[in-house]
């Protein structure tokens, strides 16, 4: 299985940093490759033609090469993935919601291209507001217009840290390993 960690964060640090290692490290003892995805540089969508572009017609970006196309076929390309995000203003990082906007016009509609394949979210709010909830909202607009399935969603703060870690291993190894259990028991059942 191949599994992408998107990080929607250039300052990733601390309690961030630690519960990416940890859905790492879970994916890998799943029997994962894995791989991750800094969005440095890539920008929002730019609304080309009558805002649709080529990316209704041909599901690429007529400005990909700002590092979206490379990004777009990295995730194409995978299995199952994990998105990692600070809550910034009841949002997703900037970065992260170019990026997703960008790949959602992409892959509206495609069929396959992102269908059924899981997605983990892990989302720090700052404090203890409800401003998680609106962030995953975005990610459940995504999944609901690309195809992808949520798996889970972690809200991880400096309070809830140590149970989480160990959530966001369980789900790596889950998500890794979960795919092949379930190949192995329907080849069972068909013999």
């Amino acid at each position: 299985m191949r599994y992408l960690i998107v990080l929607g964060s250039p300052d990733l640090d601390g309690i961030s940093l630690s519960v990416m290692k940890e859905v790492a490290r879970g994916a890998q003892d799943g029997g994962a490759d894995v791989q991750t995805l800094a969005l440095d540089g890539i920008g929002p969508c730019r609304g080309c033609n009558d805002g649709w572009g080529e990316c209704r017609s041909e599901h690429l970006c007529a400005y990909g090469k700002d590092g979206f196309d490379e990004a777009q076929e990295q995730v194409r390309q995978m299995d199952a993935f994990c998105v990692i995000t600070p809550v910034y203003w009841e949002d997703a990082s900037d970065v992260l919601t170019n990026f997703l906007e960008r790949l959602r016009r992409c892959e509206l509609g495609q069929i396959g291209a992102l269908a059924s394949k899981p997605v983990l979210f892990v989302a720090f709010p700052g404090g203890a507001d409800n401003s998680l909830l609106s962030c995953l909202e975005r990610m459940d607009k995504f999944c609901r217009n690309t195809g992808a399935v949520i798996f889970d969603c972690l809200s991880v703060n400096p309070w809830n840290s140590d149970y989480v870690k160990l959530s966001a291993y369980s789900a790596g190894k889950v998500m890794a390993y979960g795919r092949k259990a379930v190949e192995t028991a329907t080849r069972k059942q068909l013999k």
